[in-house]
């Protein structure tokens, strides 16, 4: 059986990136075909997540840089030399887009944007993820997830009410921009395909960070509405939709609608939670408070296995995992969304499946070489010769 081409099979992709936001973001493009170079400068030890621990992979290697960087080439390059300029250009010549996540004043000094490369390779787009943009007063300034949550209002909106602000448990800014920049980069070159012009394609963090303040900002500039914490991570306006207490831990309910709550009622069958004060969505809004007493007393007469037995399928609603519950938890393997990606040192390596299907199928995943392993073999298709290749490896271009 003859396994279908990838969609982006054919589209070779220069990744000027490290880290987190920017491999992330292009690694679903290398998932889905994309031919992914991974430009890493010799002059530093290449990406520096590489260097990220506290679990490693032999030498200049980690899990943490293996979780970014599936099915992508490596060439080393320094794109601050003459030489290593060349290189990149003759690279440019063959490839459809360059990005990369750099600080927003680098690309135009480093020579990676539009402008600069629409001479080589007029279909070229160029997809730039920073911190701020490129276009104002903090394109010099460096920044983290971290920052982005905390000043675009996140923070505020997470955790409990009196308590200190507290961040997303993972960096969810650096994933949700890394994804934007992939779609946005991938429109990009379906019109470049169509027109035969290539373009800039920028992404910020704090954009992003900002744009997933969504329907309470929204609420805000349009009302003066102003969203604040609710306590167990209620939603702010519908009721119920947050955690319960159950015997021996908690449980995640959400019934979002009035049929929800009709068959919630059936199938808890208490006589308060029936009162019509909860009848409608409004008067559970008003009774937010009384209703989470009300279900705690219900839910707590059983475990939390006990009512996701009885409610899964029928209620929308989820036990509260820590780390290893969620990675132990059956259904995640059943459903493929962890893969084994064998690496030299650790033949049964495994990483979580990419959520994207093609063809009902998982998206496979290799590990990223060494640093700089495909550099032969790209060099060897630009042209160069062996004793070349060695003399620019010598200048330190390579």
């Amino acid at each position: 059986m003859t396994t279908p081409a990838l969609p982006l099979d054919g589209v070779r992709i220069i990744a000027v990136e490290q880290y987190g936001a920017g491999p992330y973001g292009s690694m679903f493009l290398s998932d889905m075909g994309a031919e992914v170079i991974k430009v890493e400068n010799p002059q530093i030890g290449g990406d520096v997540s590489r260097q990220t621990g506290p679990f490693f992979l032999g030498e200049n290697d980690s899990y943490f840089f293996q979780t970014f960087n599936l099915n992508k080439k490596s060439i080393t390059l320094n794109l601050k030399s003459a030489e290593g300029r060349k290189v990149f250009e003759a690279l440019v010549k063959t490839a459809d887009a360059v990005t990369n996540n750099l600080r927003g004043d680098q690309p135009e000094k480093l020579g990676i944007t539009y402008d600069a490369l629409k001479h080589i390779n007029p279909k070229i787009v160029c997809g730039h993820l920073s911190a701020y943009g490129r276009d104002n007063d903090r394109a010099n300034w460096p920044g983290y997830d971290y920052l982005m949550q905390a000043e675009a209002g996140l923070m505020s909106l997470t955790g409990e009410p009196d308590q200190a602000p507290a961040r997303f448990g993972v960096s969810m800014v650096d994933f949700m921009t890394g994804a934007v920049a992939s779609l946005g980069l991938t429109a990009g070159l379906l019109g470049a395909y169509r027109t035969g012009r290539g373009r800039d394609v920028d992404v910020s963090l704090f954009d992003v960070a900002l744009h997933q303040l969504s329907y309470p900002a929204t609420w805000y500039l349009n009302e003066g509405h102003i969203t604040t914490r609710v306590a167990r991570s209620a939603h702010p306006a519908t009721v119920p939709c947050q955690l319960y207490k159950t015997k021996d831990s908690f449980i995640f309910l959400m019934a979002m609608t009035d049929k929800f709550w009709d068959i919630l009622m059936t199938l808890l069958d208490d006589a308060v939670l029936k009162e019509t004060r909860f009848s409608t969505v409004a008067q559970r809004r008003e009774n937010r408070d009384i209703l989470t007493q009300e279900f705690d007393r219900v839910l707590s007469a059983q475990d939390t296995d006990y009512w996701l037995a009885l409610l899964k399928g029928k209620i929308p609603c989820a036990p509260v995992y820590d780390l290893p519950q969620a990675m132990n938890n059956p259904y995640v393997r059943d459903i493929g969304m962890v893969r084994q990606v064998p690496h030299p040192q650790n033949s049964h390596m495994e990483i979580l499946g990419n959520p994207i299907k093609m063809d009902g199928q998982r998206l496979q995943g290799k590990a990223c070489g060494s640093m700089g392993n495909n550099t032969d073999e790209l060099m060897a298709e630009l042209g160069y010769s062996n004793d070349e290749v060695a003399e620019l490896k010598r200048q330190g271009a390579l």
